[in-house]
């Protein structure tokens, strides 16, 4: 059976509805920063437990605390980056990983470097300029395949 990961970053504080509905149906959340509060970050792990994130630029208040700005990650044989802001991240420690899972612009995107997946999500949080709301998942086969969706969320309407 594969294993189902759910991948957001940018909630800014918010926990949309569609997250929280999906999120219990995954076996691990990643957050790729800018979680915006602490009520977010127990909000996210009240609906999965089995979250693996890291701060991002706005999220002072956890650095301060000493939570991890780069998380490296093992999960069934796969390896992980997650960290916020790419541009954060020296060359070498791009290297040798099977996905590198980002954030802060706001745009989902994937392209692969090398072995290397790069994944950012999009942001889960407000809407900021016309950028969609997103999020992705990825699936994981003990074969060593993967599926990569994106999810964008519609708008609320006001």
């Amino acid at each position: 059976m594969p294993s189902r990961i759910l991948i957001i970053s940018d909630t800014h504080g918010l926990i949309r509805p569609e997250i929280a509905e999906a999120a219990p149906g995954f076996d691990f959340v990643l957050h790729a920063g800018d979680i915006g509060s602490r009520e977010c970050l127990e909000g996210l792990r009240a609906v999965n437990p089995n979250l693996v994130s890291v701060a991002g630029n706005v999220d002072w208040y956890l650095i301060a605390g000493g939570f991890p700005e780069q998380v490296e990650w093992r999960h069934e044989g796969y390896t992980f980056k997650i960290v916020h802001d790419l541009q954060t991240l020296k060359g070498d420690s791009l290297s040798g990983w099977d996905f590198v899972i980002f954030g802060h612009s706001h745009k989902p995107a994937e392209y692969r470097s090398g072995k290397t997946h790069f994944i950012n999500p999009g942001s889960a949080g407000p809407r900021r300029f016309r950028l969609p709301i997103s999020y992705a998942t990825l699936e994981l086969d003990a074969q060593g395949g993967h599926a990569l969706r994106f999810h964008e969320i519609p708008p609320r309407k006001s």
